[in-house]
């Protein structure tokens, strides 16, 4: 009998346990909307919490960005990122959030190759902010990304401070003056002088670059916590670009975290990063909310 008692006893705590799992399980959809900039349907995946289609809460929301040639899956496939944010959420670590992922495929989310840096503000961000329920304010809105989606969330950031509580910056291609010889920033036809061939322009890169931006942001006055991290290994030597961002928004002020972890330009530094990430932009942002 008191075998059985035990027996009882686990099975119960185990069913608990999983249900406790199952109820910051959240949902994963692919959904489009019709851009009218870019004129033509624009894809992206939403992470939407446990409770969302039941509730009435208003929810903060993250926008984060792919790599170079990426899509709207890679964070979900590659980086595993909804088990990454159910933990978090079970363990109270980040709020119950929703997060976007659209598809930018080489644009470097700025208005060269397609329009993207005018549609993600004219378009995504209205798109979202009316399907779902969002918060709509400042402190209610994040954005981050990797490599080139590094780039897009740096550049979006410095550019509206007034827009973004926090941003994540992981493996930033950021680089400055120039990028490598070997990075994709030359070769995907996006940095080119107009009415050329579609080579690389060096002044072209510098004039969406972030350094054209800083004097502008820090006129505006606005605090905008930044998370940055690159692999020690990174093969475009991010780490360097990385450590001078972080002296850079440090010396004006600005709260800021860097993360030097061991690995190269790939998913296993993101994969095992992001959590991290996470945390740190989640930390000033509202939390969900009743209309």
């Amino acid at each position: 009998m008191k075998h059985l008692k035990r027996y009882l006893a686990l099975s119960l705590a185990g069913l608990a346990l999983l249900g406790a799992a199952a109820a910051h399980a959240g949902t994963l959809l692919t959904a489009q909307l019709k851009s009218d900039t870019l004129a033509r349907p624009w894809t992206y995946n939403v992470y939407l919490p446990t409770g969302y289609e039941d509730g009435k809460l208003d929810y903060p929301v993250l926008y984060l960005l792919h790599g170079n040639d990426g899509s709207r899956n890679d964070w979900a496939v590659k980086g595993r990122l909804k088990p990454t944010v159910d933990a978090l959420i079970e363990s109270g670590d980040i709020p119950p959030a929703i997060i976007i992922m659209p598809d930018a495929g080489t644009t470097w989310y700025v208005d060269l190759k397609e329009k993207m840096e005018t549609a993600f503000f004219n378009d995504m961000i209205p798109h979202v902010e009316k399907t779902y329920r969002t918060l709509t304010t400042r402190d209610g809105r994040l954005i981050g990304g990797l490599s080139m989606g590094g780039y897009g969330a740096l550049r979006y950031t410095l550019k509206y401070p007034e827009k973004f509580q926090a941003a994540a910056l992981l493996s930033p291609a950021i680089y400055n003056p120039e990028p490598p010889a070997d990075s994709s920033a030359r070769s995907v036809k996006v940095f080119a002088a107009p009415g050329g061939d579609g080579a690389y322009d060096p002044e072209v890169w510098k004039a969406y670059n972030y350094p054209v931006l800083w004097d502008a942001f820090l006129k505006k006055g606005i605090k905008v916590p930044m998370y940055i991290n690159s692999g020690d290994d990174d093969e475009f030597r991010i780490e360097n670009e990385a450590t001078q961002l972080y002296a850079l928004l440090r010396k004006n002020k600005q709260p800021a975290e860097l993360r030097i972890v061991n690995g190269p330009h790939d998913w296993p530094v993101w994969e095992a990063t992001i959590g991290d990430a996470l945390k740190y932009v989640f930390r000033t942002v509202s939390r969900p909310a009743a209309r």
